[in-house]
């Protein structure tokens, strides 16, 4: 983007974040007051309709560790003094302090059995007694929305520990939340999870309140659904892992009208079907989640539990043609290519700048992934950075930015300056696979496009590729200086990487101590750290860069190929064992 457009869109930005935060502080200080909390009902709710069942495995030993006075959350543990109050003690972190709000520790302490019921419910009322009035942080949708749904999920087993007036005072909190919830205007990109939270607590409250409750959620659950649900399963922030937890939602939902003797809307069905479909394919050999957009790699046994519900198992799809990813299926390999530009706007609070970027795994093992960037790690923003993904980047730059200072405090840390553009091309025959892609996320700046090139052989597990950095037709060079491009392979931390004396392969051999060579004829090839994110939580790894130089006028090229390491072959490759004695993706497509 040229400065006088970045200006212009700085400028824009400027305004709607002014705009922004003088709504916002109108909006906190209306909902402080006397009035809206009277409009959010007074009318107590006494009792329960149906129940609702968390699907989510539960870490048991983490209510466990709280019943002693530790509480585990974000990463990051918290030690309480013998008397000492949860909800008085300073938070280690924000981080820990939303987890805290959102009751995250509330399914594994109910785990723990009539004790674990009984100081579960001492908390939650102590809760009420602190924070029942409204303010900004505990009442945000970052917090309120998982805390309304967890509240609903244990109402059962926290009332049956409560006397009548315990009861009542927990159950109109509750009712009081979701109605809050049901109100709130934080954008649209967690705008589904919002209204099945809201509509959970209706179905799971009884009397007029919880009826209320439910029909305004279902309605509005189901505008949103049409909005933010891609007919492909995918979600229009193109983030997995927030493909995974709305699942997990909706099948409470699902469960707990079912469990009320009532049919689920057609969308609420259909929905479950489609999610259901997008993460089976999003699920990589090591039975993790791809970790695009916000997402880090949800864990195996949350992808399980999610799934389990679907017995007809088919095929996976080569590719979800409306999130726009790409998938290549060989005998061991599994490859996961982003092939559309990220989200914008109010959707790209978790977008990352990363096109093309891809993720490998050779049978169980995650053998190239990407930062994992997600929203509840705080971490940096630079992880969500062109050089924090398994792609291209062109003099270490950025293809896309995030917002800073007064716009993301207004409108949050949106993307802004990505590529805008993503050409894909797939073809199949009994070959292989390939898969042509490029974006104009280098267009504006350097006047070149990166095209990447694909080509899986799936009976040998070899996978070949090209990566590219043309001219854009027909425009003058932005730069008149040679530049140079990086292709970053970022590996997991379980992953041993070795530099061959040629010092262009690279050895890669993970948890299986299945070996596969990563050979390449760039000028330059590194390892360096990298740091990658994992169950929200950091991680070192390693990072294989390849580095040459793109000429002003007629670009540059590096091509690579994964294959594996043959049964006997421990011996460190030779040049003429590398990419050069081999064709290359040039070669075989036509």
């Amino acid at each position: 983007m040229t400065r006088r457009r970045r200006r212009q869109a700085d400028v824009g930005a400027a305004a709607l974040a002014l705009l922004a935060l003088v709504r916002g502080r109108l909006v906190n200080e209306w909902v402080t007051t006397p009035i809206y909390a009277a409009s959010l009902g007074r009318r107590p709710v006494t009792g329960l309709a149906a129940g609702a069942r968390d699907f989510r495995p539960v870490d048991l030993d983490l209510g466990g560790d709280l019943l002693k006075g530790r509480i585990r959350l974000a990463g990051q543990t918290l030690l309480l003094a013998d008397g000492a109050e949860t909800w008085e003690a300073r938070n280690p972190s924000r981080a820990f302090a939303v987890e805290l709000h959102r009751f995250a520790w509330l399914p594994s302490l109910i785990g723990q059995g009539v004790a674990g019921e009984t100081e579960a419910l001492r908390l939650c009322l102590d809760w009420i007694r602190a924070f029942e009035r409204i303010s900004p942080f505990v009442w945000s949708p970052e917090t309120l929305e998982r805390r309304v749904f967890n509240l609903a999920c244990a109402a059962p087993k926290l009332t049956q520990r409560a006397s009548d007036l315990e009861a009542g005072r927990l159950l109109t909190s509750l009712a009081r939340q979701a109605g809050h919830l049901l109100r709130a205007a934080d954008g649209p990109l967690r705008a589904i999870e919002r209204t099945a939270t809201g509509a959970l607590a209706g179905v799971v409250l009884a009397g007029p309140r919880g009826e209320r409750l439910m029909i305004k959620g279902l309605r509005a659950l189901d505008r949103n659904l049409a909005v933010g649900l891609m007919p492909d399963g995918g979600l229009r922030s193109r983030n997995p892992d927030q493909a995974l937890e709305l699942l997990f939602d909706l099948l409470t939902l699902d469960d707990a009208l079912l469990a009320r003797g009532l049919e689920a809307p057609l969308s609420l069905s259909r929905a479950i079907d489609r999610l259901t479909q997008s993460v089976r394919f999003f699920t990589l050999g090591d039975g993790r989640l791809s970790a695009f957009h916000g997402g880090s790699a949800a864990p195996a046994q949350s992808v399980g539990a999610a799934t389990a519900h679907d017995d007809a198992e088919g095929p996976v799809y080569g590719s979800l043609p409306y999130s726009a990813y790409q998938r290549m299926n060989g005998r061991a390999l599994t490859v996961m290519v982003d092939a559309g530009p990220p989200a914008a706007g109010a959707w790209s609070l978790s977008a990352c700048a990363q096109p093309l970027a891809l993720e490998i795994t050779g049978g169980p093992d995650r053998l190239v992934t990407n930062a994992g960037w997600t929203p509840d790690g705080a971490a940096a923003q630079a992880f969500r950075l062109t050089p924090a993904g398994s792609t291209a980047a062109v003099d270490g730059a950025s293809s896309g930015r995030v917002l800073g200072g007064l716009a993301a405090k207004a409108l949050g840390p949106r993307l802004v300056d990505a590529a805008a553009h993503v050409d894909v091309r797939r073809n199949e025959n009994e070959r292989g696979v390939w898969i042509e892609l490029s974006h104009d996320g280098w267009a504006e700046r350097f006047g070149l496009v990166h095209a990447r090139r694909l080509f899986l052989d799936p009976d040998r597990d070899e996978l070949r590729g090209e990566d590219r950095f043309e001219p854009v037709d027909g425009a003058a060079p932005r730069r008149t200086r040679t530049s140079s491009y990086t292709v970053h392979f970022h590996l997991p931390g379980e992953v041993q990487a070795s530099l061959a004396r040629d010092r262009r392969s690279i050895l890669l051999r993970g948890p299986s101590n299945r070996g596969w060579w990563l050979r390449n004829d760039a000028p330059d090839v590194l390892l360096e750290p990298c740091t990658y994110f994992q169950d929200h939580a950091a991680h070192r790894g390693v990072q294989v860069i390849l580095r040459g130089p793109i000429n002003a006028d007629h670009g540059g090229r590096v091509r690579w190929k994964l294959t594996p390491v043959e049964p006997g072959d421990h011996r460190a490759p030779s040049r003429s064992a590398g990419v050069n004695a081999t064709p290359l993706l040039s070669t075989v497509i036509s």
